[in-house]
């Protein structure tokens, strides 16, 4: 993911991008007052009924939403993520919480609101998708990488059994209360105990937790549904390159705006990918007369064919997946993180030329979980989780040096310097105004290099205090497990194993939207 010069995210966040958002972030009241009503709510809920009886997930509960869905008012709060190994990362499951809650509170009898989870199944990045993290009470953190195949849709991917017995002997080896793991292994062999592909995996677990809050899970590779997306890939065949140009100039727009566009669309490249004969999924260009890939090449007429027969075959890429989303969904509004702001800010032109509106983006719920031992450790370091996450040595450092009376190591104190040396530097140059540049680079060579020392000095405290406690090694696990920060890196399954449903009842407790740091017992 490329680093913004600027933070989309954030500028969307701050109401800075009326030219490339259609909604500001938080105008719900605009987002609930518009109608979708060219969206056929009861061909949908059939659909997704069909869908959740094969994955075995239809139920009473199930039914209930879908009876709700199929109101001709109805709208839908939607969110949806790659689908990772046994959940994946824990904001994996805070976006599905964030939409329930999001759903909830803006339902009504006479135009209710659904959250929906679209899983993304047709993704064929194995290695964003193999992996998790999960840390024991013991404070061993247990990495699990499967062997998937890669350039293959993870929908298309049979789950296997050796994978059972991987994740079997995961939870088997994590140090907990026994209780604890017991109930987080029920709910994964009743994910991985029916047949279905590695996205079923994913979908049934979220439906394990979420589902009770209102939450659908949608796999747009299932027939029922991918057959109502076929209009709007049959709308993008016809003009392969429009909406790429679109994309493409709206990146031109945010250069000049000072950011770094997320999405880049190459001449030729579409927003299609075809799903080949050899099982893998390609981007498909186009050179003004015929489509191709890296292996092959086809007629318009030919990828209509296959829309046709095989509709799950033609997938849509990052520029187009949000648009054949809120084309199928009567969507009130968008859970996203801060990568999908990014590609939104590009994509409101693209809605238009499918004759859509885009719809609110909602920057999604960001939670960091705090373990009794890590509010203890924070509370001596006077600090919060997110300063730990983005300059532990330095916290740390600084707090050893309050502790320890180190005035020497501390801003103040070179702040002190700093003044008293420029009121030097001018009663020199009062002296000879010759002197002001030699006096002001003299100051600046000398404040760069107190500080330099002074940040040696605290690394030095740091590295004598892991020797003796190893109290920055602990908070890392916890804050920043494989150098990356908590809830981009550890699985939600970690609070359940260790704390049992206390962290899910308080997920859902948390207001829609909320960023936060929630302590557990």
């Amino acid at each position: 993911m490329k680093v913004a010069s600027r933070s989309i995210a954030a500028a969307y966040r701050a109401g800075d991008l009326p030219a490339f958002f259609r909604l500001s972030p938080g105008d719900l009241e605009t987002a609930a007052r518009e109608e979708r009503p060219e969206v056929d709510r009861g061909a949908l809920a059939a659909a997704l009924r069909d869908y959740h009886r094969d994955l075995g997930t239809l139920n009473a509960g199930v039914e209930a939403l879908l009876t709700r869905l199929a109101h001709p008012a109805s709208r839908v709060v939607v969110t949806g993520q790659q689908a990772g190994l046994l959940t994946g990362p824990a904001y994996s499951v805070h976006k599905g919480a964030d939409a329930a809650l999001l759903a909830r509170r803006l339902d009504r009898e006479d135009a209710p609101v659904i959250a929906v989870y679209w899983v993304a199944s047709q993704d064929h990045d194995a290695a964003e998708v193999a992996s998790t993290t999960l840390l024991d009470h013991a404070e061993t953190l247990h990495r699990l990488t499967l062997d998937l195949p890669e350039g293959v849709p993870v929908g298309r991917v049979s789950w296997r059994a050796e994978w059972s017995a991987q994740t079997m002997a995961l939870l088997d080896h994590f140090e907990t209360v026994p209780a604890y793991r017991e109930a987080v292994r029920t709910r994964v062999v009743r994910a991985v105990g029916q047949s279905g592909s590695y996205a079923d995996v994913f979908a049934r677990l979220i439906h394990e937790l979420l589902a009770p809050a209102g939450l659908l899970v949608l796999d747009p590779l299932h027939p029922a549904l991918a057959r109502r997306m076929a209009p709007t890939l049959a709308r993008e065949l016809a003009c392969p390159l429009e909406g790429p140009g679109r994309i493409e100039a709206a990146a031109r727009r945010l250069e000049a705006a000072g950011f770094t566009p997320q999405l880049r669309r190459p001449p030729g490249a579409t927003n299609l990918f075809i799903e080949e004969e050899d099982g893998r999924r390609r981007l498909l260009r186009f050179t003004g007369q015929r489509f191709q890939t890296e292996t092959r090449t086809y007629t318009q007429e030919e990828l209509l064919g296959v829309l046709a027969a095989e509709p799950s075959r033609l997938t849509p890429a990052a520029g187009l997946r949000p648009v054949v989303q809120d084309a199928l969904l009567p969507t009130l509004a968008f859970v996203v993180g801060p990568g999908e702001i990014a590609y939104g800010a590009q994509l409101r032109e693209v809605y238009e030329l499918h004759g859509l509106e885009q719809p609110l983006l909602w920057p999604r719920l960001s939670v960091t979980w705090l373990e009794p031992n890590v509010v203890r450790l924070l509370a001596r370091l006077g600090a919060t989780a997110a300063e730990v996450q983005a300059d532990p040595e330095g916290v740390l450092g600084r707090a050893l040096a309050r502790e320890r009376g180190a005035a020497a190591a501390s801003a103040e104190r070179l702040a002190a310097l700093e003044a008293e040396l420029r009121a030097l530097s001018a009663e020199l140059a009062a002296l000879d105004p010759t002197l002001v540049g030699a006096a002001e680079r003299a100051r600046q060579r000398i404040t760069a290099r107190i500080a330099h020392l002074q940040q040696l000095a605290l690394r030095a405290l740091v590295r004598q205090e892991e020797d003796r406690t190893r109290q920055l090694t602990r908070l890392k696990r916890h804050l920043l497990p494989n150098g990356v920060p908590q809830e981009r890196e550890m699985n939600f399954l970690t609070y359940l194993l260790k704390h049992g449903e206390e962290p899910l009842r308080r997920l859902l407790s948390l207001p829609p939207g909320a960023q936060t740091e929630v302590p557990l017992p």
